[in-house]
């Protein structure tokens, strides 16, 4: 079983198939006035899969919540049926219009699941009133029609502490792979990042101890490594390997930096793939700078620390590229 982590020559397909959601979470990344308000209807659904489609490809259905999508469960099923490696939809664990009875476990290779708490106490302040129940039970259900199940756990300053709570509860529901992502500046956490973002100090004094804790259990955990010291090589996900983060407005984004922003070096047009003019985010993939990652340098500079030298004391990594500990 397979489900997606960012790794070098990897190909994956983030699909967000709509932009309606029925929680309101203080990161949340979707930005509607450069993603769009429309759902896509399935027939255009399906021919985008067609269109993106070559071997070894992963797609993850996004929203929003796909889930909201009634007719979700017919273009997993073109999904599979075409020959996608492997088929993915992340979840907040409402799991409307009963799609758990309308895929199976040969549809679906993961239903992964965004839960940032171990408790409602913590996650509901970040993520909704009763989001932490609904998500409990969306992922019991799940394991009982015998689906693989991931976790995804946005870390910022609300829910740090709480992280190392989170093995005991991953271990009660059987959870197959857990995610640990980094609040991204994008939509909402852009206006709040400083708030909510870790600094270089918080991020590695934690999560890579707690990652390891994890795996101990035999749950593998997949996490950004997000700060480079400054001797280690910068490698920007984009142009090692192929990742297409696409939205209901047409809009295809390889760098997931760039979304609150016309950036973006694809559109679709009339069903078909197609390069946007310059300037575009491919642009930016070859600028070598000694921050890293030349995006975070533009949109928040502020998490970088220089030496009295003016250089830099580590770089930022790739959004893209992750540490799995298995």
């Amino acid at each position: 079983m397979k489900t997606v982590a960012f790794e070098k020559k990897a190909r994956n397909v983030f699909f967000h198939i709509l932009t309606q959601c029925n929680l309101s979470c203080r990161h949340c990344y979707i930005n509607p006035e450069q993603h769009g308000y429309n759902m896509l209807s399935v027939e255009i659904i399906n021919k985008w899969l067609d269109e993106l489609y070559t071997e070894n490809t992963n797609v993850i259905f996004l929203g929003g919540e796909p889930t909201l999508h009634p007719h979700l469960s017919l273009s997993v099923k073109h999904a599979k049926s075409l020959g996608y490696t492997s088929v993915t939809i992340d979840t907040n664990g409402y799991l409307f219009h009963d799609i758990l009875d309308k895929v199976n476990p040969n549809d679906v290779n993961f239903f992964s699941f965004s839960l940032d708490g171990s408790t409602p106490e913590i996650n509901d302040p970040i993520r909704g009133h009763g989001s932490y129940e609904n998500c409990i039970k969306g992922v019991k259900k799940a394991k009982n029609k015998k689906f693989c199940t991931s976790m995804i756990y946005t870390v910022s300053r609300l829910n740090l502490n709480d992280l190392k709570n989170m093995p005991q509860l991953l271990m009660d529901l059987n959870i197959d792979r857990f995610f640990i992502q980094v609040i991204g500046i994008r939509g909402k956490s852009a206006k709040d990042s400083k708030k909510l973002q870790l600094n270089k100090q918080e991020w590695t004094s934690v999560i890579p101890e707690i990652a390891r804790k994890i795996a101990k259990l035999g749950i593998t955990v997949t996490y950004p490594k997000v700060f480079l010291e400054a001797n280690e090589q910068f490698e920007c996900g984009a142009k090692v390997s192929e990742n297409f983060f696409i939205f209901p407005n047409g809009r295809v984004y390889q760098c997931p930096l760039c979304e609150d922003f016309p950036l973006h070096s694809l559109n679709f047009v009339n069903n078909k793939l197609i390069p946007t003019k310059k300037i575009n985010e491919s642009q930016l993939f070859d600028l070598g700078i000694q921050e890293g990652c030349v995006m975070n340098k533009l949109i928040q500079p502020d998490n970088i620390i220089y030496n009295d030298q003016g250089n830099p004391e580590y770089k930022i990594a790739c959004c893209l590229l992750k540490e799995t500990v298995s």
